[in-house]
C-alpha cells in the first residue's frame, strides 16, 4: 500500500493550496481517509476526515478547509483556503479500513508534504 501526498509549498497568509493524496495497493472505496498535520515541536493532530457517512473538520480549520475524495482516481484532496501562519506544518494523509478516527489510529500513512505559510 502506498499513499503519496503532494501539493504542499510556501505561500503567503490568505492564500490557498490544494493537497492531494494518491492511494495504491488498496481498495480505496473501502477506506476512510484522513488528513493530519504536525507542526514543529507539536504532536500530529487531525485536520479532516472523510468516509461514506460524511466529513469531519477540526475546529481550527472549519470554514477554510474542505476534504473531498474521488474514488475513481483513488485520491483524497484537501482544499485549504485563507491560510494562516499557524497552518504551517507537515501534512499527512492516512487510510483506515471501513471507518475514520480523529486519532492517529489509521492503517496506512503517507510520507507527508510540507505546508509553510508566511505572514
Amino acid at each position: 500500500v502506498q499513499l503519496q501526498a503532494s501539493g504542499g509549498g510556501l505561500v503567503q497568509a490568505g492564500s490557498s493550496l490544494r493537497l492531494s493524496c494518491a492511494a495504491s495497493g488498496l481498495t480505496f472505496s473501502s477506506y476512510g481517509m484522513g488528513w493530519f498535520r504536525q507542526a514543529p515541536g507539536k504532536e500530529r493532530v487531525v485536520v479532516a476526515t472523510i468516509n461514506w457517512s460524511g466529513t469531519y473538520y477540526a475546529d481550527s480549520v472549519k470554514g477554510r478547509f474542505t476534504i473531498s475524495r474521488d474514488n475513481a482516481k483513488n485520491t483524497v484532496y484537501l482544499q485549504m483556503n485563507s491560510l494562516k501562519p499557524e497552518d504551517t506544518a507537515i501534512y499527512y494523509c492516512a487510510a483506515r479500513l471501513n471507518s475514520v478516527r480523529a486519532t492517529n489510529e489509521y492503517d496506512f500513512w503517507g510520507q507527508g508534504t510540507q505546508v509553510t505559510v508566511s505572514s
